[in-house]
């Protein structure tokens, strides 16, 4: 791989003068300048992104933490969509983007400031932590640039993207309540995740308003998992054959509730109406089709680096959060409640 020294060699400039040419400093000048890029471009010289960063003192390297990356997570296309909206944002930019997998079990082992040190970070855009990560708490006191996916926490250097969840979902309640449901259960994720902790409060909030009462015994979680989701609501169902409405807190427990009630006859939606909510691909061909609560991965990441690179060169915005809009979309999974 070629390397500055072979540029130096090739133009017959110091080796010095190569990097801060390379590294657009002012005091090289034009003519010079030219010749060693004409140079790099000649022999295909590929800068080292870290290199530079020590050199400028300033890094362009943005990364992507998420927490507990499994195979399983392929499943609903969700990080995918977040890393194209990233790369869509920076790529007529001279900024990088790493991702980064971490646990709570990992947190524990390498504090935040020396992941970012590491790394040479100059900003994260982090999804998925949960309340009791170490990381949350140091990434409040960091001095360095973050936005939160979903964790509505803001300071001086940390700001948050999220969607009108608890509006989304009180219309999706009350989209069941008018068509007769009056016995609406609710598959949330986990108890220590915050967006189970905002989803669980829109559901209460819905039924608070339409005036249904708040069964603690029709709260179920799934862990935000497909097999997780149907194995809860197997016994779930035969326990409550009064319920005649699920919301769940992703399309992917909607999907395991889905083949729950198959394997126990319960028909959909005839018996049983069932809400995701993600609008995730797979949500438009599970059988029946899902009505689902739609959000766009892609657009809350596009928008979580806007704010980033926003903070890192020190540019004021005018709020510290932006909230994108989601909005119920109706399919074949739900229908009056008693119609057959």
């Amino acid at each position: 791989m070629p390397t500055i020294k072979d540029i130096a060699t090739m133009t017959g400039f110091s080796v010095t003068t190569v990097s801060r040419a390379l590294n657009d400093y002012n005091d090289v000048n034009a003519q010079t300048k030219k010749k060693i890029e004409d140079a790099a471009e000649k022999i295909g010289y590929v800068p080292n992104i870290l290199a530079q960063n020590l050199v400028m003192k300033k890094s362009k390297t943005i990364g992507i933490l998420v927490n507990e990356l499994k195979r399983e997570s392929s499943k609903d296309g969700l990080m995918l969509e977040m890393l194209c909206g990233v790369s869509d944002v920076l790529a007529d930019s001279d900024y990088e983007f790493v991702l980064l997998s971490t646990s709570t079990a990992k947190q524990k082992n390498k504090t935040f400031k020396q992941l970012c040190e590491e790394r040479q970070l100059a900003g994260l855009i982090i999804q998925g932590l949960k309340n009791d990560d170490p990381y949350l708490e140091e990434i409040v006191d960091s001095n360095v640039p973050c936005v939160l996916i979903d964790i509505l926490i803001t300071n001086e250097t940390t700001k948050y993207v999220t969607s009108n969840q608890i509006e989304s979902i009180k219309d999706a309640i009350k989209y069941l309540h008018r068509l007769g449901h009056c016995a609406i259960a609710y598959m949330n994720g986990s108890d220590g995740a915050h967006v189970s902790t905002i989803r669980k409060q829109g559901y209460l909030e819905a039924l608070k308003e339409i005036g249904l009462p708040a069964h603690e015994n029709y709260i179920m979680n799934g862990q935000f998992d497909e097999d997780i989701a149907k194995k809860v609501a197997m016994p779930f169902l035969l326990n409550h054959p009064e319920v005649t409405a699920v919301f769940c807190a992703s399309d992917v427990m909607a999907i395991g509730v889905l083949s729950a009630a198959k394997d126990l006859s319960i028909k959909v939606p005839e018996k049983l109406s069932v809400i995701g909510f993600d609008n995730i691909v797979l949500s438009r061909y599970s059988t029946p089709p899902l009505t689902t609560i739609s959000q766009s991965p892609y657009n809350m990441a596009a928008a979580g680096t806007e704010l980033l690179t926003a903070m890192i060169e020190k540019k004021q915005e005018k709020t510290p959060f932006k909230i994108l809009n989601s909005e119920l979309i109706i399919r074949e999974s739900t229908t009056f409640q008693g119609s057959v």
